[in-house]
């Protein structure tokens, strides 16, 4: 039956269509990979790439090896608890006392069973952590950011179970599941003969084979928990990578923020530069000669033969500087000379500061020859 008829019989139908941009990524045209400060900013705020696995396995490992190396002290500490309290049942018989004071000698009984696993399994699990990311301590991760809650319950469930971080966690799973119950399964099929004359044993013998086979199996989980660590670690620096990239527009305004307004840099350059022209022409008056195109180019040289091997560049300039740096070098009665070739040269190829290059000095020491002898005339 055509939607046609179907409209005709009963009515306009109700509109199907589900918006498919409720399933697009959350952050929508972020390309650009994230600088330095966007990484330093995030592990501020703590947020790096870390694995769980890692901290995990190194509490097992280590947790389970304490309890191991300690099996004896709690063998003893246990039986000697067990000990007392049936000392104390026909005491407790006769007595009108209130039984709250059976539990004070647990107390410190558990603080030595305890404490040291407590201890280890802590500075492993902080380990674990230090290994990865160093030493860093915020509290910005366990803040509220109420500006951030999504009411959108689709997106919210969608993140949940349909993004890359639940499919890795759920093969993750599945894959710790799998190996252990197949290592539990060799594990127990190679020892099933010493289990089953468990039954014949003592309590000591029968604790020590059962602490051995946990021993095994918890070693073996913990060294799978380490392997799985490495892809994992892999995995989840890809997604912070992934979750610190930014847009065009979040690179200028970092860039702005980093570097200033670039209207305000704009305009700190032409202050910079017109302090140096500055001290340019403060430094013309001490010029020796000044080389000319004559109205293009202008190079004003000093020559101090005492401390100098060669002449150097105390000013140059092209077009209106060109014509300024002649203009207060005449009013300071510096020897103003007109070589096409040589200020072009000159101009092209030294700086303020540098000494003219080799290929130059007959050039530029017959200038200055001739500047001599203007002067000693002039003196004369």
């Amino acid at each position: 039956m055509s939607d046609e008829k179907l409209q005709r019989m009963f009515g306009p139908l109700p509109s199907l269509r589900f918006d498919l941009q409720l399933f697009a990524a959350e952050d929508e045209g972020r390309t650009e990979e994230p600088t330095e400060y966007k990484k330093r900013k995030a592990r501020e705020e703590g947020k790096v790439a870390k694995t769980q696995e890692l901290p995990q396995a190194l509490v097992m490992l280590f947790g389970f090896f304490c309890i191991f190396l300690l099996a004896k002290m709690f063998y003893r500490s246990t039986a000697g608890l067990m000990r007392y309290y049936l000392e104390l049942i026909p005491e407790v018989a006769n007595s009108q006392q209130s039984v709250a004071f059976l539990l004070r000698p647990i107390l410190p009984v558990l603080i030595r069973l305890v404490g040291p696993i407590l201890g280890v399994c802590f500075i492993a699990a902080f380990a674990g952590n230090v290994i990865q990311v160093g030493f860093k301590f915020s509290t910005k991760p366990i803040q509220p950011d109420f500006s951030k809650i999504n009411p959108n319950p689709v997106r919210f469930f969608t993140k949940i179970l349909f993004s890359s971080q639940a499919a890795v966690n759920l093969g993750k799973a599945i894959f710790k599941i799998a190996a252990i119950s197949v290592i539990s399964f060799f594990l127990i099929k190679n020892d099933i003969e010493t289990i089953m004359r468990s039954l014949d044993m003592g309590v000591v013998e029968g604790f020590r084979l059962i602490l051995s086979l946990t021993f095994k199996l918890v070693m073996m989980a913990s060294g799978v928990l380490l392997l799985l660590a490495i892809p994992d670690y892999l995995f989840q620096r890809h997604l912070h990578i992934e979750s610190l990239k930014m847009t065009k527009q979040e690179l200028k305004e970092e860039r702005k923020l980093l570097e200033g307004d670039p209207h305000l840099r704009a305009h700190m350059r032409e202050r910079q530069r017109e302090f140096a022209r500055r001290r340019m022409m403060q430094e013309v008056p001490k010029a020796d000669v000044v080389i000319t195109n004559p109205t293009h180019y202008a190079v004003a040289l000093k020559y101090e033969s005492l401390i100098m091997s060669s002449p150097y560049c105390i000013a140059k300039g092209q077009d209106h500087m060109a014509r300024r740096i002649q203009e207060v070098a005449r009013q300071h009665e510096v020897s103003v000379v007109e070589n096409k070739p040589l200020a072009r040269e000159l101009y092209r190829r030294v700086d303020i500061g540098d000494e003219i290059p080799e290929d130059l000095f007959t050039a530029v020491a017959e200038v200055l020859a001739f500047v001599y002898k203007l002067k000693e005339k002039k003196v004369v």
